[in-house]
């Protein structure tokens, strides 16, 4: 259940009009009042023939006229309007029902406090089966405004209670961090216009997109205006910049007008102090292009920095800091990916947003490593091989899971089940980006002897999940994937191991293909040749021992380490 109060209003003859009105794009039917403050002598349009818009209007808005005829500043922002809409789901309520409803609204918005007789003037009216509207007036019969403020939240605390109470479908806790929703008139609006999203969502994925671009406010602003916002700014005298609004070209009002939208109303997180914070929150650094030629891919240097957030969660300001900027690293991705990627990475970030914020302030210093990659990304990242891109997007899903856990256990519920949504939409995009590379691995297995030698390996390193690896359709690649870095210098045992420890295995669908990202990533460079190393430093020692000393060494065997040692007798 869903109630949404509207902006104050003036004009209470004007909304009964739309109340029992034909209606402007549902229609209304049988429109009349189910409660009120006083039903005795109250006039209804709806069931009285005698009874008109205009009795009723002035009978609800008697305490505002003596109000206003005994102070010289009349009150003008008196019509409380509030819209309570039941889930399509939900069972048919009975006009007796929605009363009940209606009045419990009125008491924890502070309209009507219960047991109160001085209270405001109110009613509700039902002209249709999943919905009624509540009309007050806010001047109570002792003249004094009521309080009003956190209505908002105690009105979606008792949709709570209401929704438990009356078996309907039960929605999640507010906690004031939501985005607005558009309101109708903004939907109309965008379907009359053919535009796919009302302008406030249009707007906010704008200046989500913005941000993995930017480094400061300034340059914030010079990016959405290149990329066709309208951006209207306020600076003080100084020429500083204070505040920002957004528009949508073609946006305009019935005067023509460009119709514009403060960043703190788009959502709480895309205010101009917010956005500053988490742009200048870095430390001084060489701008991204200056590490293009840098060994590793941005790709790369992304999934290496998403590796260390399971662990840097204890801290709650740095771990909003971190999940905020996982955000940004996904914004960043679904931008740089491949088509075949985009759509899936595009819906994971949008809905990963509800996430990025909560109730928690960020310690945005925190998240430099994050950040940096998502600049890297969207300033260096050109045609990704596809094991690179693979190993990032499977380390988004497992960020993304851990980012759902910290809110669970945080009791932040839409945060988490927004990061959960975002997981669905990354396995998809996951399974995707890894299916050429699973092609081509399981098209160049192993030799069997090889592969129950690796198999040996996999039991020994990963006991606890041995089977579901060995069993997993994707086995005969991670094999492939084995082989390979064990041809590079490394032991296949240790790198199990290590990808184990990395990302636990026990929620993921499929373990063998988590493995072989991570082992492709972990493992694409030679290991150190400790041999050769060991070779050199004898011979550099033996250039500065006597001669007499010399014959004191020792060789270096083919085994220098016990667990070289123990995989070559297993050869």
């Amino acid at each position: 259940m869903i109630a949404a109060i509207k902006p104050a209003g003036a004009n209470t003859r004007g909304l009964l009009a739309y109340l029992y009105g034909p209606g402007d794009h549902d229609e209304h039917l049988d429109p009349h009042i189910v409660a009120a403050f006083a039903m005795l002598g109250m006039p209804d349009p709806g069931r009285d023939e005698n009874a008109t818009l205009t009795q009723l209007s002035r009978y609800l808005d008697e305490p505002v006229s003596l109000r206003n005829s005994e102070f010289g500043k009349p009150v003008t922002d008196y019509v409380w309007h509030c819209p309570v809409r039941a889930a399509p789901e939900d069972r048919y309520l009975s006009d007796a029902e929605w009363g009940e409803i209606a009045q419990r609204i009125v008491q924890a918005a502070g309209i009507a406090p219960a047991g109160d007789d001085l209270g405001c003037r109110w009613i509700a009216v039902r002209h249709a089966d999943d919905h009624i509207h509540i009309l007050a007036t806010t001047v109570r019969e002792d003249g004094r405004r009521p309080k009003l403020h956190g209505s908002g939240l105690r009105v979606g605390d008792a949709c709570r209670e209401i929704e438990k109470d009356y078996g309907l479908r039960q929605l999640k806790k507010g906690d004031r961090t939501g985005t607005r929703r558009p309101t109708q008139a903004e939907m109309h609006k965008a379907e009359r216009l053919g535009w796919e999203q009302p302008s406030p969502e249009w707007l906010q994925d704008r200046i989500r997109a913005a941000i993995p671009h930017v480094t400061g406010a300034e340059e914030f602003i010079a990016y959405l205006e290149a990329s066709g916002v309208e951006v209207q700014v306020r600076r003080g005298p100084s020429g500083d910049l204070l505040g920002y609004a957004v528009g949508r070209p073609g946006d305009v009002n019935e005067a023509g007008e460009q119709i514009y939208h403060p960043g703190s109303k788009i959502s709480p997180d895309l205010s101009l102090p917010k956005i500053k914070a988490r742009l200048e929150s870095s430390r001084p650094e060489e701008h991204p292009t200056a590490r293009r030629n840098h060994p590793s891919t941005p790709w790369h240097q992304a999934a290496d920095a998403l590796d260390t957030l399971h662990g840097d969660l204890a801290d709650d300001t740095h771990a909003q800091a971190r999940i905020t900027a996982l955000g940004e690293l996904l914004e960043a991705t679904a931008q740089k990916a491949p088509a075949h990627l985009r759509a899936e990475l595009h819906a994971a970030s949008k809905a990963f947003a509800r996430a990025q914020r909560s109730q928690i302030r960020a310690e945005d210093r925190a998240a430099h490593a994050l950040r940096s990659a998502a600049r890297d990304i969207v300033h260096t990242a050109t045609g990704p091989d596809g094991s690179a891109l693979a190993a990032l997007v499977a380390a988004l899903v497992w960020a993304a899971i851990v980012a759902a856990r910290w809110h669970e256990a945080k009791n932040h519920a839409h945060q988490a089940d927004a990061a959960r949504q975002a997981v669905q939409h990354l396995q998809t995009a996951a399974d995707r980006a890894l299916a050429p590379a699973l092609a081509e691995l399981t098209a160049r297995p192993p030799r069997e002897e090889a592969r129950r030698v690796l198999a040996s390996d996999v039991r020994a390193a990963v006991p606890d999940h041995a089977e579901r690896i060995l069993t997993d359709p994707a086995w005969t690649a991670l094999a492939t994937v084995l082989a390979d870095a064990e041809a590079r210098g490394h032991l296949p045992h240790q790198l199990l191991k290590e990808a184990a420890a990395q990302r636990e295995l026990t929620t993921a669908r499929q373990p063998a293909r988590v493995l072989i990202t991570r082992i492709q990533h972990t493992g694409r460079n030679p290991a150190p040749n400790r041999l050769a190393e060991a070779a050199r430093r004898q011979s550099t020692m033996a250039g500065s021992i006597p001669t007499q000393r010399r014959g004191n060494a020792q060789p270096v065997t083919a085994a220098s380490t016990p667990a070289e040692q123990q995989h070559r007798q297993r050869r």
